[in-house]
């Protein structure tokens, strides 16, 4: 197996948001879940360091980022919703996937969570399943208790 190796990124912009590397983390195994390596990105306002959000993509796949985590996740901050910074954010970072081979993104959110099921909604995305979390896993000790299962082709 190759070792993995994090590319240098320059700032993702669509002239309304800014999308910066914040940090890496190599693969670990934490909480009972092996985790790939993951970039995780600030979501800015254009040109400033105003955060606005976070963006996270694990590279690689496993079975329980594809069936239950996802690999891509988003948060925004409330004051700031309602302006598909999440789903403008994740087109930005698209390429980061493609230059890791990834054909598919998986993306994975709590059924009562509208906003992120609009948001993969707008991605183009195919929820494929909603599927019970297991018992044992921290997401199910975390009151998720279903997960809704969305496939991102990326080309």
């Amino acid at each position: 197996m190759t070792k993995f190796e994090f590319k240098k990124y320059p700032v993702f912009t669509d002239g309304e948001i800014d999308v910066v590397v914040d940090q890496e983390y190599p693969a670990k195994h934490k909480k009972g879940v092996q985790w790939p390596p993951t970039y995780y990105f600030n979501i800015l306002r254009h040109g400033s360091m105003e955060r606005i959000g976070r963006l996270s993509l694990g590279i690689g796949y496993n079975d329980y980022m594809v069936k239950y985590n996802g690999q891509c996740g988003f948060f925004i901050k409330k004051e700031f919703r309602g302006h598909r910074y999440a789903a403008k954010a994740c087109l930005l970072i698209k390429q980061v996937a493609i230059n890791y081979h990834m054909d598919v993104i998986w993306i994975a959110c709590n059924p009562e969570n509208v906003a992120s099921r609009r948001t993969c909604e707008i991605l183009g995305c195919t929820l494929v399943e909603i599927i019970d979390v297991p018992r044992d896993s921290f997401l199910y000790k975390e009151g998720n208790y279903k997960s809704c299962r969305y496939r991102w082709i990326l080309y």
